[in-house]
């Protein structure tokens, strides 16, 4: 099965010409790289926060395989949902699924599920793939969607992502899609971010979960963040670092609602 894109020309150009130029601009070329075990990335529309995702892509020497974990906007589907077989298309070309690395996941977390319906819309995913295409030929990834935010849950999710890349021979680039607060004017938006933010610079997963919900921050892919701070955690990760933060204010000049963008790299 090959899925097309869902989000071509709306969160990112269709034309593979402009949409070349644009990740071209969005991740200098100069931009020194280092290897890393896992990031974290905005996926709202390139306009907004592609330079963010961008800093942080240029950042990276990015391995051949890539576990991808993001939130499930959209009501139908699995809550923690898995695709093993066939590949992407964006206006890049196809993308490959890693078949093996995610039937090894499957295994080592059975409350993944194959589930087609909870990927078909579902952008938090899709608007990562055109950067690792540019940046990284002949990559293949593993694609998860997350709709639940029961902490043991994501606990057996990040434990079972750390077990399979270590077992892997080659390095696994584990990546979180999420964007931060939503809806709130910039000065409240900032606050509330720089406190998720400050738990995932401790590479603190429960403080992250905790933070979340008693300060009501409205981070969408926070799950799949727990999940991979988890598996990171697990993996030796002892450093992060916030590698640039915006707000959609600063792009369009509306600060009363605001949405939140930060760029992480962990080692």
């Amino acid at each position: 099965m090959v899925r097309p894109p869902a989000v071509a020309g709306r969160f990112y150009p269709a034309d593979p010409h402009e949409l070349a130029r644009q990740i071209d601009h969005y991740c200098p070329g100069d931009a020194k790289k280092s290897p890393a075990r896992g990031c974290l990335v905005p996926h709202a529309g390139y306009m907004y926060s592609g330079h963010v995702a961008g800093a942080v892509y240029a950042a990276l020497e990015i391995p051949a395989r890539s576990i991808l974990l993001g939130p499930r906007h959209y009501p139908r589907g699995q809550p923690m949902a898995i695709l093993t077989e066939g590949g992407w298309r964006t206006p890049l070309g196809g993308a490959q699924i890693d078949s093996a690395l995610a039937a090894a996941l499957v295994r080592a977390c059975p409350r993944l599920r194959e589930d087609t319906v909870a990927h078909e819309r579902e952008h938090s995913l899709e608007v990562q793939l055109p950067f690792l295409q540019r940046m990284a030929a002949d990559f293949r990834f593993v694609p998860v969607v997350l709709a639940t935010d029961q902490y043991p849950a994501l606990e057996e999710l990040g434990h079972a992502i750390a077990q399979v890349v270590r077992a892997q021979a080659d390095p696994v680039l584990v990546i979180a899609s999420s964007d931060m607060n939503h809806y709130e004017s910039d000065s409240i938006t900032r606050t509330k971010d720089h406190l998720a933010i400050e738990r995932i610079l401790a590479v603190d997963p429960p403080g992250l979960y905790n933070t979340v919900h008693s300060e009501g921050i409205t981070m969408c892919g926070y799950a799949a963040t727990v999940a991979a701070l988890i598996a990171l955690l697990e993996l030796g990760a002892k450093h992060a670092e916030l590698i640039r933060y915006a707000t959609s204010g600063d792009i369009n000049g509306d600060r009363d609602e605001v949405v939140g963008y930060a760029g992480i790299i962990l080692r």
